[in-house]
């Protein structure tokens, strides 16, 4: 358990253990902006492959994030959020900085997200706009999972 420094009762865990994966999938495939429709199975394998982030009040999950890393050189910040009860209240900005300070995420050379409407957020932790967007390529199919 990593305690966070603003609300002690909003605790951040790295143990896949106790997240709560059947609120999670709820979650991304009914409210979230990005993967609406996302399959169980793609959401599962998603966090076997990851580095996952549980953020908990009173022992109920209420956050997450996951980060795609090789531990080295690069890493990319995906399927953040806070349940939209639990909003408002800084449990964001806690999670994404116990995520950044993370040990295993130091001294990389690229760290990235997407975002379409948190970019002040994140921002507060040195993300920025790509210093080179003109080098930035994707395959990118955004409704790939409502097929």
């Amino acid at each position: 358990m990593i305690p966070t420094t603003n609300d002690s009762s909003f605790q951040v865990s790295t143990d896949r253990t106790r997240l709560d994966i059947p609120m999670i999938y709820r979650f991304l495939s009914e409210q979230s902006t990005w993967a609406v429709g996302i399959s169980r199975t793609v959401v599962e394998r998603s966090i076997e492959n990851s580095l996952c982030f549980g953020g908990f009040l009173d022992g109920r999950q209420i956050a997450f994030a996951r980060v795609v890393t090789d531990y080295a050189t690069v890493a990319h910040l995906e399927d953040v959020f806070v349940v939209p009860e639990y909003r408002g209240r800084g449990y964001a900005k806690q999670l994404i900085r116990i995520v950044i300070e993370h040990p295993s995420l130091q001294r990389l050379r690229r760290f990235t997200l997407n975002t379409g409407d948190a970019h002040s957020l994140f921002a507060r932790f040195g993300f920025a706009p790509a210093q080179r967007p003109d080098s930035l390529m994707e395959r990118y199919y955004p409704n790939i999972y409502l097929s």
